[in-house]
C-alpha cells in the first residue's frame, strides 16, 4: 500500500545478483579450469598494462596520483548519494491525516482528523478480541487519498473469512463515526504467528 518502488527494487536486485553470480562463476572457473586461467592471464595482462599507461599519462603535475582516481572517487560519491536517495525512497506514503475538509461559516478553516485516532480505535477494538494474536493499523496516502492498512494475525483454526467480515464491520462503524468512507487494505496472516502465506482484501 505504500509507495515503495518495487519494480525498481526488483530490477536493481536482479542486476546486483547477476553481477555477483558472474563474479562467482569467474572465480570458480579461474580456480578449477587451468586452461581458462591461462586464457584470462593472456587477456587481462595487456589490459592491465594499458591501464597503467593511461594512469601514468594522466598523472597530476608533481604528484603520483592520476586523474582516473579522482574520477573514481567522484563516481563513488555519486553512487553513495544515489544509494542514500534509494534508501530514503523506501516505504514512503505514511501520513498523519486521515480526513480533511474545508468548513465555511462562523469558524472558517480546515478541519482534519489525525490518522492516529482511527488507528487507536481499531487497535483497541481488535485488541479485545480473543481470536486474534495481534493487530496493527497504519495510515497511508496513496495517489493523494488517505487510507488504512489493517493487518491481523488470527489464532490457529480461526476462519479468515469470519475475521474479514468482523473487521469490515468495525471499519464500517468507523466510517459512520468519521462521516466518510475510508479505503482499507486488510491483510490476514495465516496460522499461529506464521507469515509464509497471507490473504489480503481491499475495500
Amino acid at each position: 500500500m505504500n509507495e515503495t518502488p518495487r519494480v525498481a527494487n526488483r530490477i536493481l536486485l536482479t542486476i546486483f545478483g547477476l553481477v555477483l553470480l558472474a563474479a562467482g562463476a569467474l572465480a570458480i572457473a579461474l580456480a578449477a579450469i587451468p586452461g581458462f586461467a591461462a586464457w584470462w592471464q593472456g587477456w587481462a595482462g595487456p589490459l592491465v598494462r594499458q591501464l597503467r599507461d593511461i594512469a601514468a599519462n594522466t598523472s597530476l603535475p608533481g604528484q603520483n596520483s592520476s586523474l582516473i582516481w579522482i574520477g573514481v572517487a567522484v563516481a563513488l560519491v555519486l553512487l553513495i548519494i544515489g544509494m542514500i536517495a534509494w534508501v530514503a525512497n523506501q516505504g514512503k506514503g505514511r501520513t498523519t491525516v486521515l480526513a480533511a475538509d474545508e468548513e465555511s461559516g462562523e469558524a472558517e478553516g480546515l478541519v482534519s482528523i489525525n490518522g492516529s485516532v482511527a488507528e487507536q480505535l481499531l487497535r483497541q477494538a481488535l485488541g479485545e478480541r480473543g481470536d486474534l494474536l495481534g493487530a496493527t493499523v497504519t495510515t497511508y496516502e496513496v495517489k493523494g487519498q488517505p487510507g488504512l492498512k489493517v493487518r491481523v494475525l488470527p489464532r490457529q483454526g480461526v476462519a479468515p473469512h469470519k475475521v474479514a467480515a468482523e473487521v469490515s464491520g468495525l471499519v464500517a462503524a468507523l466510517d459512520e463515526l468519521l462521516g466518510q468512507r475510508t479505503p482499507v487494505l486488510l491483510s490476514i496472516g495465516s496460522g499461529a504467528r506464521t507469515r509464509f502465506t497471507k490473504a489480503e482484501r481491499v475495500r
